[in-house]
C-alpha cells in the first residue's frame, strides 16, 4: 500500500510560487516536495521527492538534510536524481547535524539523521524537481520532523539556508533484552506473589 502525506501540499505550494516568481526571489531553496511510505520485505521504505524552486541553484557542496529518521536500516539510504547521475549524489548517516549556519532544527542525538550531498554540475537557475531520496525503516508510522536544505540564490549568488516541516519515521521501539520480562508479566507477577505467601502460611499452620 502506497501512502502519500499531507507533505504533498508543499508540492502545490510550489507550483504557485511558481507562477508569481518573476516579480521577486523564492522564499526557500531546497525542499520536500511528497513523501511516500512502501512496504518493502517487511520493512517500509521512506521516498522524498526533492525540488528545487525557481530563483535558485545548485552546486557542488550543496546538501539537505531529514532529521531524526526512526528505525534507520543500515546502509539502506539511496538517491534517483532526475537531473544528475546517482555519482553526484553521496548520502550519510549521523545523530546529529548537518545543520546549515543560523538555523536551530529539533534534533534528537539518539535517532539518526540523513544527509544528501551533491557534488556535480552547477544546475540552474530554474525550477527543477531533483528527484527521490531516501532509506528504509523498521517504523511505518510517522511523526513530524525537521528538514534543512543550503544552496545559492542564482539572481544574487547568497548561500538560502532553510528549514521546512516533513515527516519521518517514529522512533524505534528497542524489544527488552533477553530476561528481562515485559512490564505486563511483571504485574501479573506482582499480583500473584500475595497469593503464594497465603499458601505457604496455610501449609505450614497444617
Amino acid at each position: 500500500m502506497v501512502r502519500r502525506t499531507r507533505i504533498a501540499r508543499l508540492f502545490a505550494a510550489a507550483v504557485a510560487a511558481l507562477a508569481v516568481a518573476v516579480a521577486g526571489p523564492a522564499a526557500a531553496g531546497i525542499i520536500p516536495a511528497s513523501v511516500t511510505v512502501t512496504p518493502e520485505a517487511g520493512n517500509f521504505r521512506w521516498t522524498y521527492a526533492i525540488v528545487l524552486p525557481t530563483d535558485m541553484k545548485l552546486q557542488s557542496g550543496d546538501y539537505f538534510t531529514i532529521y531524526d529518521f526512526g528505525g534507520l536500516v543500515p546502509g539502506s539510504q539511496f538517491m534517483d536524481p532526475q537531473n544528475s547521475a546517482t555519482g553526484d549524489w553521496t548520502g550519510s548517516t549521523a545523530k546529529t547535524g548537518v545543520v546549515p549556519s543560523g538555523l536551530n532544527p529539533s534534533d534528537d542525538a539518539a535517532i539518526d539523521n540523513l544527509t544528501f550531498t551533491y557534488n556535480g554540475p552547477t544546475i540552474g537557475p530554474g525550477s527543477f524537481g531533483l528527484g527521490n531520496f531516501g532509506a528504509v525503516s523498521t517504523v511505518q508510522a510517522s511523526v513530524r520532523t525537521d528538514f534543512t536544505g543550503q544552496n545559492p540564490q542564482a539572481s544574487t549568488g547568497l548561500l538560502d539556508r532553510n528549514i521546512v516541516d516533513t515527516i519521518a519515521p517514529a522512533p524505534a521501539i528497542a524489544p527488552p533484552p533477553p530476561g528481562v520480562p515485559e512490564p505486563a508479566t511483571m504485574a501479573l507477577a506482582a499480583l500473584g506473589l500475595p497469593f503464594v505467601g497465603i499458601a505457604r502460611l496455610l501449609r505450614k499452620k497444617k
